[in-house]
């Protein structure tokens, strides 16, 4: 598979037909003049650059992994620096679409805090099926901080106009970010789901009796099994319930420990190789670290 790799905004404008952009290092532009491969052919790319937008009647099927997203209706997406992406061409639809593409380059928020903090918005990291919906009147509100960008994009660049667009670009990311929290609340439906997906999962992984091949299960496997992306599952996990994946995983891990410690005559190497753990010491170091108890300490009160 062949993949573009686009390093600079410049270069993203020419290879979608755009415009040069008027400042090197950040890109605001209108959706609808945006070009799509030609129908039938797809394009695999990374970009070296941070990109958000608002699209709507979008020409086009975008891939994430395994993941496909039609953009036929209202809808935001991130995609962070060194995703592979695969952009294709609908063929039933006419070219265009309607939006914003927001292009930022890491060295754009140099010297800022969110240089740092734009790593903590993790729905960079979720997969295109996890697109944010907008209601009306937050996709307005989302619409007038777009604005503003174009506004100052637009104008005479001088001394004010990088802290102005990066204030813009950090009160867009927090609308963003309670806007997701909503999203996870108002469909409780698919929230739901998941959460007794996770669950079922974590119970029959750990009740298996053959001792994983992976080892300790991971965030990855378990987002993998429930068709999200890891940092989707953990904030989904940590809206709902408080804790996020990984704590999940620990807490049925012990639990299953616990329960082999009592009610078995397994060893404690038997029960670390059972759980996937590779050496019995990491495994009684972990469970004495939750437990504040070793795995024979904890044994003992069963058998006294």
């Amino acid at each position: 598979m062949e993949i573009i790799r686009i390093k600079s905004i410049t270069d993203y404008h020419r290879f979608r037909g755009l415009p040069k952009p008027e400042h090197p290092l950040i890109s605001l532009v209108d959706y609808s003049l945006v070009q799509f491969p030609e129908a039938g052919k797809a394009v695999n790319m990374v970009m070296d650059f941070y990109s958000v937008a608002l699209k709507r009647d979008a020409a086009a099927k975008l891939h994430y992994g395994q993941q496909i997203y039609d953009f036929d209706e209202g809808l935001m997406s991130f995609i962070a620096p060194g995703q592979v992406l695969r952009l294709e061409r609908d063929p039933d639809l006419p070219n265009g679409g309607s939006g914003y593409l927001l292009q930022i380059h890491p060295d754009f928020l140099w010297g800022s805090p969110l240089a740092k903090n734009i790593k903590s918005y993790s729905f960079f990291d979720y997969s295109i099926h996890e697109a944010l919906f907008l209601s009306d009147k937050e996709e307005a509100i989302i619409l007038s901080i777009f604005d503003n960008i174009r506004q100052e994009y637009h104008s005479n660049i001088d001394g004010f106009t990088q802290g102005l667009i990066i204030a813009q670009i950090e009160l867009l990311l927090r609308y963003c970010d309670r806007y997701y929290n909503r999203q996870f609340i108002t469909r409780k439906i698919s929230s739901h789901q998941i959460l007794a997906k996770v669950e079922d999962f974590l119970t029959s992984y750990f009740s298996a009796e053959d001792p994983p091949e992976s080892g300790i299960l991971s965030v990855k496997i378990l987002a993998q099994a429930m068709n999200v992306s890891p940092d989707y599952l953990s904030s989904l996990l940590k809206l709902h319930t408080g804790r996020n994946a990984q704590e999940h995983i620990h807490e049925k891990l012990i639990e299953k420990a616990k329960e082999k410690l009592a009610a078995t005559r397994l060893s404690v190497s038997e029960i670390a190789y059972g759980l996937g753990f590779e050496h019995p010491q990491s495994f009684s170091k972990f469970f004495k670290a939750k437990t504040r108890k070793s795995p024979l300490a904890f044994r003992s009160g069963f058998t006294d």
